[in-house]
């Protein structure tokens, strides 16, 4: 997931974006305690406070950093003031570029894997990296940190474990519909990214089916206009008709049976 922050800056003082069309075999390596690895760091979901000293470290020291836009990770490194090689690894570019990086890795370098907010991989590019990196025998390192899923499941006022996170939400509305139907008679909370612009949309869907389930819209998380949405599916629904979201959202539903602890 990305942040609220979608206008690159061409002032960056902080960082050094690296053009897709240079070759890696350019980028000096420094052998050091973090070689031949992967590092995935977690990176703020909101707030750029939210990032740990090891996080910061690892970002200093490596020799480059994969992310998914080089312009918008470098706002973030030049807020902590770190210098980084920055190549891009996305769709787009994966077939391409992650021979380049496994090469990089096993000449002795070291390479910091992160995307435009949260941990790397969830929801964001990189599996294919890491599966390469792990086929190649090299290691990976996994730094945890900020998490949407966790942070509004912490919060949400239902029941923690067990927990299904099931990423976006389907577009087309007869996989969304299915979906929503399965949360609904799942014996775990259920936990989705969906967009501020089919929120109303989905919230429907549920309250076709169960009115009174109660569910919860976490919104822009971490940031100056957080907001936890708590109660039945046509309570949550009504504050969105009247008042359309905006922001990034996750939605969480309640698992079929409610434990009676639960009375909000």
């Amino acid at each position: 997931m990305s942040t609220d922050e979608e206008t690159p800056d061409p002032e960056l003082t902080g960082a050094d974006a690296a053009e897709d069309s240079e070759p890696l075999e350019s980028i000096e390596i420094s052998t050091n305690s973090l070689s031949r690895t992967l590092h995935l760091v977690a990176t703020p979901i909101g707030n750029l406070a939210d990032i740990t000293l090891r996080a910061l470290d690892v970002l200093k020291q490596v020799d480059l950093i994969a992310c998914e836009d080089t312009r918008h990770s470098g706002r973030l490194l030049s807020h902590h003031g770190i210098r980084a090689r920055l190549v891009s690894l996305n769709e787009h570019n994966e077939a391409r570029r992650i021979p380049e990086l496994i090469a990089h890795l096993q000449a002795g370098g070291s390479v910091a894997l992160i995307s435009d907010a949260g941990m790397p991989t969830v929801s964001d590019p990189g599996q294919r990296l890491v599966q390469s990196v792990v086929a190649a025998g090299l290691r990976v390192e996994s730094l945890p940190g900020p998490s949407a899923v966790l942070t509004a499941l912490a919060a949400s006022g239902l029941p923690t474990v067990p927990f299904h996170f099931g990423g976006f939400l389907p577009h087309k509305k007869g996989q969304r519909e299915k979906e929503i139907q399965a949360a609904l008679q799942r014996d775990a909370t259920s936990l989705y990214f969906e967009s501020p612009y089919r929120l109303v949309d989905t919230l429907a869907m549920v309250v076709v089916a169960k009115p009174e389930h109660r569910i919860v819209v976490a919104r822009e998380l971490t940031k100056k206009f957080e907001e936890f949405q708590r109660g039945t599916a046509q309570q949550v629904l009504s504050h969105y008709q009247a008042k359309p979201p905006k922001g990034e959202i996750t939605l969480v539903i309640a698992p079929v049976d409610l434990p009676k602890w639960v009375t909000w």
